[in-house]
């Protein structure tokens, strides 16, 4: 039996597909280990939003040949459609597998392993090179991701107690100046909702409470099953495509997972702001299992580093998307994105996004500082940040962020809610059993022997006080 380890870097869609393709190789036969350990095969699922993804992705690569000069490394993902010929050069890889491929990694292994076997074969008294096999296979393995179908991928369970990522769709064609994903990831592409129902019904009958559905674009699912003479109409037009003509695609989805058997709570993976029409989020308030926690996409809080950005909305908008949301989700928990140092950010136009963000009043922000990607409109232009500025300004938002996020915890205290029992986690040297709201809150609980048979279960809890600031201490009312 070969062992296989996995690694898996960057977001929520590479650790969705990172568990298919794992699950897949152990329905084949492998043995999956930690990979930390020594394993006959290591793939590392990589990632490119940032350079500082590539480094860590190129580290892993290495760490794995390491751990075993004579295992097959595998890199996959972003980082290897992004740079493929620098990563066939790369001695410590053995293979690499673009992103439309991963659905074949198993046979992809199995076909270098024969051909390896096979060459070995004819030539034991001479040195045997296996660089020639990677690039005998690289033509199959790397494709292009830009007229492609969608990649069926499933998973019926994951390494998550409670909550499992469901990927919908993959693509993106925004191409904001900043990012790579669009070249990585390819042409939009949706998942068919029935295969969508039918995994998670698997799903729900292995014990999973909780999905979250995810996607590189999550809210252009279903453009592509318009038909295309609608598109091309549009075009000659000159008619920018609107999103509300397939919001329905991701609303009869979101409605047809609220009603399988098993399933308790939906998370949303995240949202552009163009889609949070009136009646598309009127409608989202009527999906009863639907959490209200909410990511939408910011990026800046000023006008014209947005325009630079090539972002589709101004902060008006955004704002009102925002207002709309806790309007229908009264109490929501609002997260977003935000990148520090864009190229030509002064220090003025630094300020008016930190004075957005004081006024929205985020639960939680992710902050990052710009990153240039070749290949990418930013990366071209002029006043680019140097890295020292962008980590003060970063150092800011992160300070602004743990106050905003502790108020709203704060906000919670005295509220009773539901939380499913997730694990045991070591907080302040003390064992509790954590769970989150269905805001995302993280809830302790004091350890009781009597909570250990409730891991999985939905426990309804009263939220008494701040336990530290990102974890609220909660005493459950039902037991």
């Amino acid at each position: 039996m070969r062992t296989i380890a996995f690694h898996n870097l960057g977001c929520k869609v590479n650790s969705y597909e990172t568990e298919a393709m794992a699950q897949k190789c152990i329905e084949k036969g492998y043995q999956i280990v930690d990979f930390e350990q020594k394993a006959d095969i290591y793939v590392v699922n990589t990632c490119s939003v940032t350079n500082i993804a590539d480094r860590k992705s190129r580290q892993m690569l290495h760490k794995a040949k390491k751990q075993n000069p004579d295992s097959v490394v595998v890199a996959v993902g972003c980082f290897v459609q992004a740079n493929p010929e620098e990563v066939a050069k790369d001695e410590a890889i053995d293979l690499i597998v673009g992103n439309n491929k991963k659905k074949d990694l198993f046979e992809i292994v199995e076909e270098f392993l024969r051909q390896k076997h096979n060459e070995e074969k004819k030539n034991k008294k001479e040195s045997f090179k296996e660089e020639s096999l990677s690039k005998d296979l690289q033509g199959k393995t790397i494709t292009d991701v830009h007229h492609c179908d969608y990649e069926e991928l499933k998973i019926s369970k994951s390494e998550e107690h409670s909550r499992v990522f469901v990927k919908i769709q993959d693509g993106c064609d925004r191409y904001c100046t900043y990012c790579i994903i669009p070249y990585v990831r390819g042409n939009l592409r949706s998942r068919k909702s029935e295969d969508v129902v039918e995994e998670i019904k698997k799903i729900a009958a292995n014990g999973y409470r909780e999905v979250v559905i995810t996607g590189i674009h999550l809210s252009s699912y279903g453009r592509d099953f318009i038909q295309r003479v609608q598109n091309q109409n549009a075009e000659k037009k000159g008619n920018r495509f609107e999103y509300s003509e397939n919001s329905n695609y991701l609303l009869d989805l979101l409605k047809a997972v609220s009603a399988i058997d098993g399933i308790e709570r939906i998370r949303i993976g995240s949202f552009e702001p163009m889609i949070l029409t009136e009646d598309f989020v009127e409608k989202l308030s009527r999906i009863p299992k639907l959490c209200p926690h909410f990511h939408i996409s910011l990026q800046s809080g000023c006008d014209s580093v947005l325009k630079r950005m090539n972002r589709h909305y101004d902060t008006e908008k955004f704002f009102e998307k925002t207002v709309l949301l806790r309007k229908y989700f009264p109490g929501c928990a609002l997260t977003t994105d935000v990148i520090v140092g864009f190229p030509g950010e002064t220090e003025e136009e630094f300020e008016t996004t930190y004075k957005y963000l004081t006024g929205i009043k985020f639960f939680e922000t992710h902050i990052f500082p710009y990153s240039r990607r070749k290949g990418t409109m930013a990366d071209k232009m002029s006043g680019q940040l140097a890295m020292n500025e962008k980590k003060e300004r970063v150092s800011k938002l992160l300070e602004l962020d743990a106050k905003l996020s502790r108020e709203y915890r704060e906000s919670k205290l005295g509220d009773i809610d539901n939380i499913i029992v997730e694990e045991i986690k070591t907080i302040n040297g003390q064992n509790y059993y954590v769970g989150h709201t269905p805001e995302y809150v993280m809830v302790a609980l004091k350890e009781d022997e009597s909570l250990s048979r409730l891991i999985g279960s939905t426990v309804k809890v009263t939220l008494k006080e701040m336990l530290n600031d990102e974890v609220v201490l909660g005493t459950p009312d039902q037991v």
